[in-house]
């Protein structure tokens, strides 16, 4: 028997689909973003074999089986690419899924959980199904509900997909936007044709050959980005306020809208036959559209028109100016900065490819990457790069001040240099750079490469270039020089804090001098060595003390979290600490979720908390230590009724290293329960009122 049109391009959508599957988990078979689009790609190739094996069945109610399954699998399309929607391009895809999770779980699990319990409510049985060959299949309200769960599901997906798309520049666009072309295509046909059922109640098999087609367009879009570069290797970084601004659910409405207006032309003709190919033509039109407005060549060369035959100026230096300083100047992270200024260049010059290399001094490699519109921040050097070809670039610019066409560089040193590392710095999409200095400190480079217009820099634009590179050099070294002097404020601390200690072990060595000469005398009495073994224990105990308190100044808090019940740890540990309490200690613990926390760095703040509020307290107070569940976080309280800080001292000087108001304490542990509660990403807050206690809350995510 003959295959049928419809079973072929089932067929061959299943095929590439298993392929791009296959070849990106063989390319990269560890990374999320690998098996997450290896996973939809599963989905899809199971739909296109049942879909095709439908299309190709002769019996019409073996044809329904088939094209009952196939419909069920489509409607688990959205939950298993909404992983791959959040995790593609992004490098803080971690933050997304940490608050999508439970949305993906319920994507993948809502659809089994209603085949599995409202199975025969999802079509009408065949027997009540009364339409020609090729079979009609009619849903019922489970699959109506179905539909709308979908729909909603794949609008997040577009929704993820544009603001991935939005958020990358140069390089990173070029590589990545025939992916998402590819997956969003799939999605925006899923949305008409689910649509078309939702609204009809029926699952048409013409329906079905639309999404297949799709689907072969799409493996064509994937497959040209995956040529470009490979799955996972692409990072931008997304900004959730992209999010709030996408224009998907504006797209979907019109290309609803059209294909509805398409569909009352049709049925005026009488031709309703026609309605889903041209609905496939319309997404057609719309993807050609879409990727003509995304080409940056395209783009730049219309606005290159406008600047030679309309404008005066090739630059707009005042509306350049006021872009630097809306998107650079409020940045205090050197690594988020030179991501900005790359994408500003390379959006003003036309370059798809900028990267800015920082110079250190110290350090084994003293060319690092800053940031960079081409690759991913976590790589050090791009493929094909060596240390000493990016060190020979550096040592040629130090001593200039204007930007270099190193292919024509204008000196015999640069051309001799151009022969010997251009190999390397084309792997590197190195070809014009430019120095970035403030007076004699030379901070690193910016290099360019490839214009979308085709065209070698101008003056005009030498001159512009040599401005932001100048204004980012400058910002450079402000953040540089912030840095600085917060390294000089720890090492001042530290100062500070070895007063304290050499007072300490100045004491400690006066006591054991004193042992020492009174040593040979009194050694044969019992008492004294008894007294010379406590003092030696005392004092090692009091180094052991000291060297643990130092510590928490010069090193970062490490959290090894777990699911535990906070509940359970306070219990815990104040059974331990109870005997030795000299105020009487009250708890009120409320029933709290299970916490993603490090029990042992908690225990910390606890012991700090409960040690301090019974320094402050008075023999008649007593402590009080609660726990609370708020909207989205826990609440652990311990309350005193102690001398009480004043508002002026818990303004200035709380949570501040060696700021306290005991006679004997160094004041480091409060800032040490500080450093631990918002490496949790939570709060401390604290009231206080002189002579009537304090409040201390820890606020803590759930």
């Amino acid at each position: 028997m003959p295959v049928r049109f419809e079973a072929l391009l089932a067929f061959m959508g299943a095929l590439l689909c298993s392929g791009l599957g296959i070849g990106v988990l063989y390319k990269k078979p560890h990374g999320l973003v690998p098996r997450a689009f290896a996973l939809g790609m599963l989905a899809l190739t199971i739909r296109e074999t049942l879909l095709g094996l439908g299309a190709q069945a002769t019996l019409p109610l073996a044809a329904l089986r088939w094209q009952q399954l196939g419909w069920i699998v489509t409607t688990m399309l959205p939950g298993s690419w909404l992983l791959f929607s959040l995790s593609f391009a992004r490098s803080n895809y971690r933050d997304f899924l940490d608050k999508w999770k439970w949305a993906v779980v319920g994507a993948l699990s809502l659809p089994l959980v209603v085949v599995a319990v409202f199975g025969p409510a999802i079509h009408l049985s065949p027997a009540e199904v009364d339409s020609p060959i090729p079979p009609v299949l009619l849903l019922g309200p489970a699959g109506s509900a179905l539909c709308i769960f979908s729909l909603l599901i794949a609008v997040v997906i577009l929704g993820h997909l544009e603001a991935s798309l939005r958020a990358s520049t140069g390089t990173k666009r070029w590589q990545i936007k025939f992916m998402i072309l590819g997956v969003g295509s799939v999605f925006v046909v899923y949305i008409y044709t689910m649509n078309q059922t939702m609204l009809f109640a029926t699952v048409s098999p013409t329906m079905q050959t639309v999404d297949s087609l799709a689907v072969v367009l799409a493996n064509i879009l994937c497959g040209v980005s995956l040529a470009r570069h490979r799955l996972g290797s692409t990072h931008v970084s997304l900004s959730p306020t992209l999010l709030a601004s996408s224009l998907t659910v504006l797209l979907v409405g019109i290309y609803l809208l059209v294909v509805g207006m398409l569909a009352k032309f049709i049925s005026v003709l009488g031709s309703h036959q026609l309605l889903p190919l041209e609905a496939f033509f319309v997404l057609v039109a719309l993807l050609g559209l879409t990727v003509a407005l995304l080409s940056d060549q395209r783009h730049q060369r219309f606005k290159h028109f406008l600047r030679r035959h309309v404008y005066q100026v090739r630059h707009d230096y005042r509306q350049g100016w006021m872009t630097f300083n809306e998107r650079a100047t409020s940045v205090v992270d050197v690594r988020t900065l030179c991501t900005v200024v790359t994408k500003i260049v390379s959006e003003t010059f036309a370059v798809p490819a900028v990267t800015i290399w920082l110079w250190q001094e110290e350090g084994a490699r003293k060319v690092r990457l800053g940031g960079s519109t081409a690759f991913s921040e976590d790589q050090t050097y791009p493929p094909g790069l060596t240390e000493q070809e990016m060190s020979a670039l550096v040592a040629y610019l130090r001593e200039r001040q204007f930007p270099v066409d190193l292919a024509v560089a204008p000196d015999a040193q640069g051309q001799r240099l151009w022969q010997l590392c251009r190999e390397g710095w084309q792997h590197a999409a190195i070809r014009y750079a430019v120095p970035l200095r403030v007076g004699r400190e030379f901070l690193g480079v910016m290099t360019l490469y490839g214009r979308c217009i085709q065209e070698p820099f101008t003056l005009e634009d030498n001159n512009f270039l040599k401005v932001i590179a100048d204004q980012t050099a400058t910002s450079l070294f402000n953040l540089q020089l912030m840095q600085r002097l917060a390294r000089a404020q720890q090492m001042a601390w530290l100062q500070t804090l070895s007063v304290f200690f050499v007072h300490d072990l100045k004491n400690l060595a006066s006591n054991l001098a004193m042992t020492l000469q009174n040593l040979p005398v009194h050694y044969d009495n019992p008492a004294f060595r008894e007294d010379l073994l406590r003092l030696i224990a005392d004092s090692v105990a009091k180094l052991d003390r000291m060297r643990g308190r130092l510590s928490v100044l010069t090193q970062a808090i490490e959290l090894h979290c777990t699911e535990i019940d906070l509940n359970e740890l306070v219990r815990t540990k104040l059974a331990v600490l109870r005997p030795s309490l000299t105020v009487p200690l009250v708890t009120d613990l409320q029933p709290l979720p299970p916490l993603q926390i490090d029990p042992d760095q908690i225990d910390k703040v606890l012991i700090n908390l409960i040690l301090n509020a019974q320094e402050a307290g008075s023999s008649s107070g007593e402590i009080r230590v609660a726990t609370e569940r708020l909207p989205g976080c826990v609440v652990l309280s311990v309350h005193d009724h102690g001398c009480g800080m004043s508002q002026e001292f818990m303004e200035q000087a709380l949570f501040q290293p060696f700021r306290t108001t005991k006679r004997q304490g160094l004041g480091i542990g409060l800032f040490q329960s500080k450093m631990i509660v918002e490496a949790h990403k939570g709060r401390i807050e604290v009231e206080s009122e002189v002579g009537k206690g304090s409040t201390f809350r820890v606020f803590l995510q759930c």
